[in-house]
């Protein structure tokens, strides 16, 4: 399947590249939301999973993937822009669903509160409104390596950490994509880190409780870093709160490993549209080359 591709003006002032995964039969559109440090290229499974019963949206921030060479990178991009971009493609593609991975769940928690006039629902996968010990561990080693521009230790980070459950191919593809990272983006995830250990947060999860649609939180049950117990607090913030556990996954869910990939799509169309199940089994590779899993 070959994506409708396009770089978009967005508020006039960034350019955004798009892929879009028409479906001619599909009625709903959905628009995926990347966790930081990855690209388009780390939803090659999900997009598996989703199209073709819906059509599906994907596309790189300003700082990052196939969006990076269209723009300047004269400032750093904060949640809420990145949120505010999400709401203009939301409208752009008239998007009915949103499904978000890792940290890309802040923006879009802060986008969700504007209650967007197109969305119906929203899934949340792998994130969390506690800063735990784990990944606060996680978050401080990660802006020290990044303020040092250590590649090496970056990408170590990631694999031995949040994604030490993933297949050693991933983890190597993992490796290539942060050790060649440009220093903007390694500044932009400090940036990003920064405002998460200062409490930043707090501000998402305060909008949060504006949020009136259903929302489906996905935590896997190995995951130490955004665990099952602690995203069960969003039904504190989040009217509309669903959950549901994938067992045997840890924090990437449908990469790690076949059973966690079949039932994160279960779960997902259960939730979007749930006559459409049984219509088809996912399939499942990890064999697509340049795919990644990274996610700070």
């Amino acid at each position: 399947m070959r994506p409708e591709i396009a770089v978009l003006d967005v508020q006039g002032q960034y350019r955004v590249y798009t892929e879009f995964y028409r479906a001619d039969a599909a009625e709903k559109t959905i628009i995926l939301i990347n966790g930081s440090l990855a690209t388009t290229a780390s939803f090659a499974q999900t997009v598996r999973n989703l199209h073709p019963q819906f059509n599906v949206v994907l596309y790189d921030q300003p700082y990052a993937g196939k969006s990076k060479p269209h723009n300047r990178q004269e400032r750093l991009i904060s949640k809420e822009d990145e949120a505010h971009i999400l709401l203009e493609l939301i409208e752009h593609f008239r998007c009915d669903h949103v499904m978000s991975f890792s940290w890309g769940g802040a923006c879009t928690l802060l986008a969700l509160a504007h209650q967007p006039r197109l969305v119906k629902k929203a899934v949340v996968s792998s994130f969390s409104p506690i800063i735990n010990e784990p990944m606060r561990d996680y978050l401080e080693r990660g802006c020290k390596y990044l303020a040092a521009c250590d590649r090496y230790q970056v990408g170590n980070l990631v694999n031995d950490t949040i994604g030490k459950h993933l297949p050693s191919l991933f983890k190597r593809f993992n490796y290539r994509h942060v050790s060649s990272l440009d220093s903007h983006e390694y500044a932009q995830m400090h940036f990003h880190i920064n405002q998460v250990l200062q409490h930043d947060l707090e501000r998402a999860l305060k909008g949060a409780r504006n949020i009136d649609i259903p929302v489906l939180f996905i935590n896997g049950d190995r995951d130490e870093y955004t665990t099952v117990e602690d995203a069960r607090h969003f039904g504190q913030h989040v009217g509309k709160s669903h959950f549901s556990v994938i067992r045997d996954a840890g924090h990437f869910l449908d990469m790690e490993n076949k059973n966690a990939c079949e039932d994160t799509r279960n779960v997902m169309l259960d939730f979007l549209k749930p006559t459409v199940r049984e219509s088809r089994q996912p399939s499942y590779s990890f064999m697509q080359q340049g795919q990644h899993a990274v996610a700070i």
